[in-house]
């Protein structure tokens, strides 16, 4: 309903609020999402695709097939990355402010089309429509970022050089050329451009391949770049089984961006080391919240809340191990406890559950597993464990557990769900060695009513991003910044500048005053080395170039 109490009615006149999904019916699920038959076909004819062959998209609020997309061969990507290639040159060649502006009429076009990209965001995830916004808010602000910053990142710089003032150094910087980004299906459309925006306004050409289960939000984006005026051919998509798409991908590009599982990314890395080329790759997590005796607890539960149970728990950075300092625990397990309670769950496409779907069965089964074996080992699960289906076929409650075994599934693997485990420590000290007791290093959390203190406990948390009294929107959003993870949690970094350099190949320019630098003709070698000697040693004590810069600041 409305804030008013009015039923919503949609465009074709259809009451979303008395709608069931139950059902699994294709119209009543098309209808509620209000989002047309005409509209996902014209979608999937953007893919150019040789055969007939097909993959059935599906809604997991209802589990219902709402369209099909082609299943891309081999032939097929190697097609599209020779139109991307083809097409590159000639993007490389406008003016970078140029380039940039068509991000930027981007940006307006997603805020535009908002609503429309939450219908097929939760279409296509099963996600609550209030994390569903995220999603949407995040791509404006990317945008904009790379938009302002990337033309400032190609500009040459000047280097100190060999000999000064004798010899002089230019940095240039030129797109690597081809792009082949491989995205998820938990945030598809914020991890299909955030990776795909800079690596454009460098000047590269991007062939994406989103995941199979959520195409349609990548493609609704790659019609909105087009209306912002990139050329066509520039972004390309294509759709099929990862394990047939992303070889052929991997096999024809220049620098492979990839978000995923770790277990694939090992695959992804091996295969672009294979072909010599470069990656970037944020994968898995296991990720800890600490929160510290002094901490706000009110805050710190209602915060645990949006770390665990975002997404249903489907979020990269999701906390699914939580320290909490055993004066507190208690207190703070009570709190924690009834604000989990307190969640609704729901699969309407409107802002009234607190939080939806899984993706699929194989998500529902994973989670269903991790808790089945806490419990046998002997966990207390507080509240939640259980699957809902009487509100999707793949919801499944949030669930916070205690007295979990190291050894159990659940404490050792990613879960990827709405499952969390709280445990009492003594310290800080031992709250920060189980925090590091993973393989992973993505995201943390710290809570405190010191944020000074946290800082510093931040320091000694071995993740790539940790964030002080929040759980993860702070550091994600801070976009200035560069993100990834350390360990099995990844490699190289999206967002900040690192997040565009990585798609740039360095030229260096040196030029030389004084002709050759050797020994200059009828002067005895000894003299000459003699002198170099000299020159070095008062060389050394020259300030650099970078350091004048920063006096002058």
């Amino acid at each position: 309903m409305t804030p008013s109490g009015e039923r919503r009615i949609n465009a074709r006149g259809v009451d979303c609020d008395n709608m069931s999904l139950e059902a699994g019916s294709r119209p009543a699920v098309l209808a509620a999402a209000e989002v047309s038959t005409n509209r996902l076909t014209v979608l999937a004819e953007r893919i150019d695709a040789a055969g007939t062959d097909t993959i059935d998209v599906r809604a997991p609020a209802a589990d219902t097939v709402i369209e099909s997309v082609p299943a891309c061969t081999e032939g097929d990507v190697d097609r599209a990355v020779e139109r991307a290639r083809d097409a590159q040159s000639s993007w490389a060649d406008i003016p970078a402010d140029e380039r940039a502006a068509v991000l930027d009429r981007f940006g307006d076009l997603v805020l535009d089309h908002a609503e429309e990209l939450l219908d097929l965001l939760q279409l296509e995830t099963g996600k609550s429509r209030r994390h569903a916004i995220e999603e949407v808010l995040d791509v404006p602000l990317t945008a904009s970022y790379y938009a302002d910053r990337g033309p400032k990142a190609l500009s040459d710089q000047n280097r100190r050089g060999a000999f000064l003032p004798a010899t002089t150094a230019r940095v240039t910087y030129e797109p690597v050329g081809v792009v082949g980004a491989i995205s998820p299906w938990n945030y598809p459309l914020t991890l299909s451009v955030t990776d795909v925006l800079p690596a454009l306004v460098a000047g590269n050409a991007v062939v994406l391949k989103p995941d199979e289960k959520t195409p349609f939000t990548a493609l609704a984006l790659a019609d909105l770049l087009e209306r912002a005026g990139l050329p066509e051919d520039v972004f390309q998509i294509v759709t099929g089984e990862g394990a047939t798409v992303g070889p052929a991908l991997i096999d024809r590009v220049d620098y492979v961006s990839f978000t995923g599982s770790t277990e694939t990314g090992r695959a992804v890395a091996e295969r672009a080391g294979r072909n010599l080329i470069d990656c970037s790759l944020e994968l898995g997590g296991k990720n800890p919240l600490l929160v510290l005796e002094d901490a706000d607890l009110e805050e710190a539960a209602r915060g645990a809340v949006q770390a665990c149970f975002t997404n249903a728990g489907q979020l990269c950075l999701s906390a699914e191990r939580l320290y909490v300092d055993e004066s507190v625990y208690a207190a703070f397990l009570d709190a924690f406890v009834g604000a989990t309670r307190r969640l609704s769950m729901g699969t309407g496409f409107d802002y009234e559950a607190d939080v939806g779907s899984l993706i699929d069965g194989d998500q529902l089964e994973r989670v269903e597993d991790h808790v089945e074996d806490a419990r046998e080992r002997g966990a207390t699960v507080v509240t939640g464990g259980r699957p809902r289906p009487d509100i999707g076929p793949f919801c499944y409650e949030p669930t916070v557990l205690t007295d979990l075994p190291p050894d159990s599934t659940a404490a050792c693997e990613e879960t990827f769900g709405p499952v969390v485990a709280v445990e009492p420590v003594p310290d800080v000290g031992t709250a920060i060695e189980r925090a590091n007791d993973s393989d992973y290093g993505l995201n943390a959390s710290v809570w405190t009513g010191d944020r000074e203190r946290g800082v510093a406990v931040a320091r000694e948390i071995d993740c790539g991003t940790v964030c002080v009294n929040d759980a993860y929107t702070s550091g994600w959003a801070s976009i200035d910044a560069p993100m990834g993870g350390f360990g099995d949690s990844g490699l190289g970094r999206r967002h900040g500048p690192e997040g565009i350099e990585r798609y740039l190949e360095s030229r260096t320019i040196a030029t030389s005053r004084i002709g050759p630098l050797d020994v200059p003709p009828r002067v005895p070698t000894a003299w000459y080395a003699r002198a170099m000697i000299g020159l070095s040693r008062l060389q050394r004590r020259l300030p650099s170039v970078s350091s004048l810069v920063d006096r002058v600041r």
